[in-house]
């Protein structure tokens, strides 16, 4: 946690709710009291590298891991004590495999899976598998990573839940599937009154859906903001400053990186633009430029902001 950041998101229609979420893996701590809010309706990246508690916060809300401590609700149900009814709301798409059913040809896998929703929607299916280009005939365990992953897409989709978790939706696919997949993604969510939280390592490539971020980093959130707040409040200012120069001590916002040595600093700062700049003003800095970080930037710059705390 960076102090100055905040990490408590207000919502009165919450449809994902963790409040002190603790999950302990023998001698690894997965998630150390994590307070999660995602909005209905919102599209909510969760963002942090490999460990921080991705996978593990997925997995509780579908009651597939039991938390060590502390609440997660799914709109208003708790996973544990109405597992079956929060997970008739979700369309999931996993980190890995299917377990179990990798022996399966893909048309049966479909067919098996419709039959436990009756929700499922057979001639958006069908459309989806024509939009994919998914193979009926080939047996799950034969296919590549991106193959694999436009089926999983395909049985999160198709019953039209009100929520998606996706663990790695991009995960596997080459540039132009990636494309298809976003714009399917983007339809459904036209089409469909859906809430998304997506795990990935393509921040980039789903920023033109994200709406809100999470930053999560060693099981806690480093930050958790709406789009529109980041691009406000958290910017990059390249410096020019004199010989001997120190940072004012009545500094208003909160430095979360630094890059540079000399004369030439750029600095990632967290707080309110103009009173910020009139502080470094007052300093002796020059302000050079200011400019917004996107949210592959700003995901970098918190995590690089851990370093050495």
């Amino acid at each position: 946690m960076i102090s100055g950041i905040p990490v408590h998101l207000e919502t009165e229609h919450p449809a994902i709710r963790t409040e002190g979420l603790i999950k302990d893996y023998k001698r690894t701590r997965a998630l150390a009291g994590l307070n999660l809010t995602v909005p209905e309706g919102a599209v909510y990246l969760l963002v942090g590298p490999n460990g921080s508690g991705k996978t593990t916060t997925m997995k509780i809300l579908l009651d597939l891991v039991r938390s060590d401590g502390g609440e997660a609700e799914v709109f208003g149900l708790s996973p544990i004590d109405d597992g079956a009814r929060v997970r008739a709301q979700i369309g999931y798409v996993p980190e890995g495999g299917i377990p179990g059913y990798e022996w399966m040809k893909v048309g049966h896998l479909i067919r098996h899976h419709a039959a436990y929703y009756p929700s499922w929607d057979e001639d958006y299916a069908e459309s989806l598998i024509r939009r994919l280009e998914i193979d009926e005939r080939a047996k799950f365990k034969t296919l590549s990573k991106g193959e694999a992953r436009r089926v999983q897409l395909l049985l999160a989709l198709a019953h039209r839940p009100p929520l998606l978790l996706l663990d790695e939706p991009m995960d596997g696919l080459d540039p132009l599937v990636r494309d298809r997949v976003i714009e399917q993604i983007v339809d459904h969510i036209a089409e469909n009154p859906t809430t998304v939280l997506a795990s990935t390592h393509h921040i980039q490539e789903m920023e033109k859906l994200a709406d809100h971020m999470g930053v999560l980093h060693d099981g806690r959130l480093l930050a958790q903001s709406t789009q529109d707040d980041l691009h406000r409040s958290l910017r990059r200012y390249q410096l020019e400053v004199p010989e001997g120069w120190t940072a004012p001590e009545a500094f208003s916002g909160t430095v979360i990186h630094q890059n540079g040595s000399g004369p030439e600093l750029a600095w990632a700062i967290w707080g309110e633009e103009e009173q910020i700049t009139g502080a470094l003003t007052a300093s002796g800095a020059t302000v050079r430029s200011v400019s917004a970080l996107q949210l592959e930037e700003a995901a970098i710059a918190l995590l690089a902001g851990t370093e050495g705390t």
